[in-house]
């Protein structure tokens, strides 16, 4: 168990419940007419207060959307440092907050899917990817290019990136639009240059391999291998605020795909 915000929360909403439950329930069994708000303990006013608002922020937070801030260049040129996004906690079923335990089944990830997860190496850590392989499927990356059960993913090149963020320091990388079939999108890629990871693997059941889309800055499915199910978060779909020393209003309402 995971003792993160979402541990804290539970926490809160239980302990304020109870203290405001509990003082309500003893005046009721003792026949006694509640007393007005400012008249109640100030431990009992605090929880009254603070009740509603902790459970409608564990609510909004456990089953519909969860907010994250981008805090590296690893899904240039899609996200960028300092981007503040919208993750839909339902898309793929619906959990219990800490425990992480599904209760109701929804949608399956698709290839091409932004996926928030807990890192397999370290969960107390979330990690931001791109699908890429789903389960059974046979991953190549060869001299910069996907290859998904032996077909190559397509590319098209679109420039050089002109881009100054956090994550595309060295320069000069290539932006390429690159075709997973449901999803298209742009990568960055230091074309010419050797691929920092190269090989073959073979998607588990119940796995997805995913990869940043700056493909040369992304520590991924590459360099430690495939995402278990009941590791996802959710899926991005929004940002709704950029800031890196100051608001980039062009980046916000962004709808990612």
């Amino acid at each position: 168990m995971d003792f993160d915000f979402s541990f804290f929360l539970v926490l809160a909403t239980l302990v304020t419940g109870v203290v405001w439950g509990g003082y309500v329930l003893m005046l009721r069994v003792q026949g006694v007419e509640p007393p007005p708000p400012d008249k109640e303990p100030i431990l009992v006013e605090y929880a009254r207060s603070f009740f509603p608002i902790v459970l409608i922020v564990l609510l909004l937070r456990s089953f519909l959307v969860e907010p994250f801030r981008i805090p590296s260049g690893s899904m240039m040129p899609t996200l960028l440092v300092g981007d503040f996004i919208l993750v839909n906690k339902f898309t793929y079923g619906i959990r219990l907050p800490v425990i992480n335990t599904k209760i109701v089944e929804m949608g399956q990830p698709a290839r091409g899917d932004i996926v928030v997860f807990r890192y397999p190496k370290d969960p107390t850590m979330d990690y931001i990817k791109r699908i890429v392989g789903l389960p059974g499927d046979r991953i190549g990356y060869v001299h910069k290019q996907v290859y998904v059960n032996g077909e190559p993913v397509k590319q098209t090149a679109l420039g050089i990136y002109e881009g100054s963020q956090p994550g595309s320091q060295w320069g000069g990388e290539t932006l390429l639009s690159e075709d997973l079939g449901s999803v298209t999108h742009d990568i960055l890629a230091r074309v010419g240059e050797p691929a920092a990871k190269e090989g073959e693997w073979t998607v588990p059941e119940g796995q997805y391999f995913v990869m940043g889309d700056n493909r040369d800055n992304s520590n991924d499915s590459r360099f430690w291998g495939t995402v278990p199910e009941a590791n996802l978060v959710g899926k991005a779909f929004f940002i709704w605020m950029s800031w890196d020393g100051g608001i980039a209003f062009n980046r916000i309402g962004t709808s990612l795909k």
